[in-house]
């Protein structure tokens, strides 16, 4: 087998992967149900198909696991809830292509993290930084003039890629001892029980939806919640972090297409130098972080 043809399941499994993120924001804005609601059934619905995987085969693994392992992978369950569930409602408060722009700053809230534990950022990190967070005020700036909701939509975004970041963090905790499937498993449960709570305490209806919001569900949970994890995976094995991070910011323009396609939702002109401005600082960032070695992507934070 040449090389060509030996690298082109990887490229297929990065063109699904990108394809299935991308998808993501769009059907949580078609989808007439609530968000917190969609967000709890991506995760219930994503731990029962990972269950027989993951307590079955892999029960010895949860069993022998360290205490300090497992809280680490529900510590980051609790930070995925507090994702989802401020980024999930941006979508539907705002537009698709500012909320998955901005929650896709998720990069530069991991290196300020890293900063804060005395792990600096490089000179092109901090540039890169400073470059995004421009872009994310100028995108921002653009909503004001729209309504007070367009910016409270933007707020949730940004508090949905620091909250990543925090996932993050605290996933590449779990997974010095849990393997991935283990430490999925662990973190997409404690999210769906988390926001199962948070639901039934706010009196979110978590059922009574048509049939299109229900294939919407099911499409989020087969492509962004699994699909899309599970090709950027198999990407990671056959090709670099690095690579891999940045494709995922294709999510950005390729859900914004789809809602403008499908949704009729028109990117904002004002907004677009902006939202551009941002793209270009998150990847300077991830190469920054790359360089230094001190950058892993996280697959599961794929939208």
């Amino acid at each position: 087998m040449n090389e060509r043809s030996s690298r082109l399941p990887t490229v297929l499994a990065l063109i699904v992967a990108v394809l299935a993120v991308a998808s993501s924001a769009p059907l949580i804005a078609f989808a007439a149900a609530p968000a917190l609601a969609i967000a709890f059934w991506r995760n219930a619905l994503a731990t029962v198909v990972l269950t027989p995987i993951a307590y079955g085969p892999r029960r010895s693994e949860i069993l022998g696991a360290s205490r300090r392992a497992v809280l680490f992978g529900v510590f980051a369950g609790v930070a995925l809830a507090a994702h989802f569930g401020t980024w999930m409602p941006s979508v539907q408060l705002g537009s698709v292509a500012t909320a998955t722009a901005l929650v896709a700053t998720q990069p530069v809230w991991q290196g300020l993290i890293a900063a804060a534990q005395g792990r600096r950022p490089s000179l092109l990190g901090w540039i890169g930084i400073g470059v995004a967070v421009s872009g994310a005020a100028w995108a921002t700036g653009a909503d004001i003039g729209v309504s007070a909701q367009a910016v409270w939509a933007d707020a949730l975004a940004l508090l949905g890629a620091i909250f990543a970041a925090f996932y993050t963090a605290l996933g590449e905790r779990a997974r010095v001892e849990l393997s991935t499937i283990t430490y999925t498993w662990i973190c997409y449960g404690t999210c769906a029980v988390l926001l199962l709570g948070v639901c039934l305490a706010a009196g979110v209806d978590l059922g009574g939806y048509d049939n299109r919001t229900w294939a919407a569900i099911l499409a989020i949970v087969v492509g962004a919640q699994l699909l899309g994890h599970s090709m950027f995976n198999y990407a990671l094995q056959r090709t670099s972090a690095t690579t891999v991070s940045v494709l995922i910011l294709l999510e950005v323009p390729g859900a914004a297409l789809l809602a403008w396609l499908w949704l009729g939702q028109e990117p904002r002109a004002a907004a677009l130098p902006g939202l551009g401005l941002l793209m270009v600082g998150v990847a300077v960032v991830i190469l920054g972080a790359a360089r230094s070695a001190r950058f892993r992507v996280d697959p599961a934070l794929a939208d």
